[in-house]
């Protein structure tokens, strides 16, 4: 009789899995794959985590000429202002707001994603359900102050 049930279950469990759609397996995404992949607002967030630390790194130099330029002195500050109206050489003014709306997106992002981790670190809060809820609140405040202080930047308010 036990023969009998067993059977009977591994063949209820067969017509289980013979309905089931099966479902694509990624082991190594090559880069013809990523426009179907979809990937979990943690993943954007741990990506643009590190897309933003580098956007800091390389542009620290502008990033350090803007600090010098801006406390030096008055004419430097002035020099510093006019920079960001009439753009510095070749560069339009509009191009210089527009590299200092990506630091300040890079500043941003890097700080809250990074406060996200210490704070996931801090408590173990390592649940899927937080981490997509974390990372959404990430995204979604730092493009909110991004756009907020981009407004300020373009002058419109």
């Amino acid at each position: 009789m036990q023969s009998h049930s067993k059977s009977a279950h591994n063949e209820d469990i067969q017509a289980m899995a013979d309905t089931l759609k099966p479902r694509p397996e990624f082991r190594n995404i090559h880069v013809t794959d990523l426009a179907g992949y979809r990937l979990p607002p943690a993943g954007w967030v741990s990506i643009l985590h590190r897309i933003s630390g580098l956007l800091m790194f390389l542009l620290l130099p502008f990033i350090i000429w803007l600090f010098d330029t801006s406390v030096t002195s008055e004419v430097s500050f002035e020099s510093f202002r006019n920079a960001f109206v009439a753009g510095i050489g070749f560069l339009p003014g509009w191009f210089i707001k527009l590299v200092s709306l990506g630091l300040i997106w890079g500043f941003l992002h890097h700080f809250i994603a990074g406060v996200r981790h210490l704070w996931m670190d801090m408590t173990h809060s390592v649940s899927k359900e937080q981490g997509k809820s974390s990372a959404l609140v990430t995204l979604v405040l730092g493009t909110l102050l991004t756009l907020l202080l981009g407004a300020k930047l373009f002058g419109l308010y």
